[in-house]
Protein backbone atom coordinates (compact mmCIF):
# COMPACT_ATOMS: atom_id res chain seq x y z
CA UNK A 1 0.00 0.00 0.00
CA UNK A 2 2.77 2.61 0.68
CA UNK A 3 3.77 2.52 -2.99
CA UNK A 4 0.28 3.78 -3.90
CA UNK A 5 0.76 6.88 -1.78
CA UNK A 6 4.15 7.64 -3.27
CA UNK A 7 2.64 7.35 -6.76
CA UNK A 8 -0.04 9.91 -5.92
CA UNK A 9 2.66 12.18 -4.54
CA UNK A 10 4.75 11.83 -7.71
CA UNK A 11 1.72 12.47 -9.91
CA UNK A 12 0.87 15.54 -7.80
CA UNK A 13 4.40 16.89 -8.15
CA UNK A 14 4.31 16.43 -11.92
CA UNK A 15 0.91 18.10 -12.16
CA UNK A 16 2.29 20.97 -10.07
CA UNK A 17 5.21 21.50 -12.46
CA UNK A 18 3.00 21.26 -15.54
CA UNK A 19 0.34 23.59 -14.13
CA UNK A 20 2.90 26.22 -13.20
CA UNK A 21 4.19 26.24 -16.77
CA UNK A 22 0.71 26.15 -18.34
CA UNK A 23 -0.65 28.98 -16.21
CA UNK A 24 2.37 31.11 -17.03
CA UNK A 25 2.39 30.43 -20.76
CA UNK A 26 -1.16 29.50 -21.84
CA UNK A 27 -3.63 31.61 -19.86
CA UNK A 28 -3.74 35.13 -21.27
CA UNK A 29 -6.45 36.64 -19.06
CA UNK A 30 -5.23 40.08 -17.90
CA UNK A 31 -7.24 39.79 -14.67
CA UNK A 32 -5.14 36.82 -13.62
CA UNK A 33 -2.21 38.05 -11.59
CA UNK A 34 1.04 36.32 -10.84
CA UNK A 35 0.05 32.85 -9.61
CA UNK A 36 2.30 30.40 -7.78
CA UNK A 37 1.29 26.74 -7.58
CA UNK A 38 2.37 25.67 -4.08
CA UNK A 39 1.04 22.15 -3.75
CA UNK A 40 -1.14 19.59 -5.50
CA UNK A 41 -2.85 16.93 -3.44
CA UNK A 42 -4.14 14.01 -5.51
CA UNK A 43 -6.80 11.67 -4.12
CA UNK A 44 -5.98 7.98 -3.70
CA UNK A 45 -8.12 6.95 -6.65
CA UNK A 46 -6.54 9.69 -8.82
CA UNK A 47 -9.93 11.16 -9.69
CA UNK A 48 -9.53 14.56 -8.00
CA UNK A 49 -6.68 16.96 -7.34
CA UNK A 50 -6.74 19.91 -4.97
CA UNK A 51 -4.41 22.59 -6.32
CA UNK A 52 -3.19 25.11 -3.74
CA UNK A 53 -2.06 28.44 -5.18
CA UNK A 54 -0.95 31.82 -3.90
CA UNK A 55 -1.13 35.15 -5.65
CA UNK A 56 -0.41 38.77 -4.97
CA UNK A 57 -3.14 41.30 -4.38
CA UNK A 58 -6.18 41.96 -2.25
CA UNK A 59 -8.94 39.49 -1.38
CA UNK A 60 -11.10 40.59 -4.34
CA UNK A 61 -8.19 40.02 -6.76
CA UNK A 62 -7.59 36.57 -5.26
CA UNK A 63 -11.25 35.66 -5.66
CA UNK A 64 -11.23 36.74 -9.32
CA UNK A 65 -8.02 34.78 -9.97
CA UNK A 66 -9.42 31.65 -8.31
CA UNK A 67 -12.61 31.99 -10.34
CA UNK A 68 -10.59 32.24 -13.56
CA UNK A 69 -8.48 29.21 -12.66
CA UNK A 70 -11.51 27.11 -11.73
CA UNK A 71 -13.22 28.06 -15.01
CA UNK A 72 -10.07 27.09 -16.92
CA UNK A 73 -9.68 23.79 -15.00
CA UNK A 74 -11.09 21.68 -17.85
CA UNK A 75 -8.72 23.23 -20.39
CA UNK A 76 -5.74 22.84 -18.05
CA UNK A 77 -6.71 19.22 -17.36
CA UNK A 78 -6.77 18.52 -21.11
CA UNK A 79 -3.34 20.09 -21.57
CA UNK A 80 -1.93 18.05 -18.68
CA UNK A 81 -3.45 14.94 -20.27
CA UNK A 82 -1.46 15.61 -23.43
CA UNK A 83 1.78 15.94 -21.43
CA UNK A 84 1.46 13.05 -18.98
CA UNK A 85 1.36 9.37 -19.82
CA UNK A 86 -1.22 8.19 -17.29
CA UNK A 87 -4.63 6.66 -17.85
CA UNK A 88 -6.67 9.04 -15.71
CA UNK A 89 -6.03 12.76 -15.28
CA UNK A 90 -7.61 14.06 -12.07
CA UNK A 91 -10.25 16.78 -12.06
CA UNK A 92 -8.63 20.01 -10.89
CA UNK A 93 -10.05 22.25 -8.16
CA UNK A 94 -8.12 25.38 -7.19
CA UNK A 95 -7.87 26.74 -3.65
CA UNK A 96 -6.03 29.68 -2.14
CA UNK A 97 -3.17 28.47 0.07
CA UNK A 98 -3.44 30.39 3.33
CA UNK A 99 -0.35 28.81 4.90
CA UNK A 100 1.92 31.65 3.69
CA UNK A 101 -0.38 34.26 5.23
CA UNK A 102 -0.59 32.30 8.48
CA UNK A 103 3.19 31.95 8.60
CA UNK A 104 3.68 35.68 8.09
CA UNK A 105 1.13 36.43 10.81
CA UNK A 106 2.84 34.08 13.28
CA UNK A 107 6.22 35.61 12.44
CA UNK A 108 4.91 39.14 13.08
CA UNK A 109 3.41 38.01 16.39
CA UNK A 110 6.71 36.44 17.42
CA UNK A 111 8.61 39.59 16.51
CA UNK A 112 6.24 41.56 18.74
CA UNK A 113 6.90 39.21 21.65
CA UNK A 114 10.70 39.12 21.30
CA UNK A 115 11.36 42.80 22.23
CA UNK A 116 9.12 42.52 25.31
CA UNK A 117 11.04 39.45 26.49
CA UNK A 118 14.37 41.20 25.91
CA UNK A 119 13.25 44.23 27.93
CA UNK A 120 12.28 41.98 30.85
CA UNK A 121 15.59 40.11 30.73
CA UNK A 122 17.80 43.25 30.89
CA UNK A 123 17.10 44.16 34.57
CA UNK A 124 17.90 40.63 35.70
CA UNK A 125 21.28 40.62 33.95
CA UNK A 126 22.45 43.69 35.95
Amino acid sequence: MPAEFSRTRRVGEQIQRDLAELIRSEIRDPRLGMVTVNHVKVSRDMSHARVYVTMLGEQEDRDVSLSILNKMAGYLRGQIGKRMKIRMIPELKFFYDESIDRGARIESLLKGVAPADKAEDDPEDS
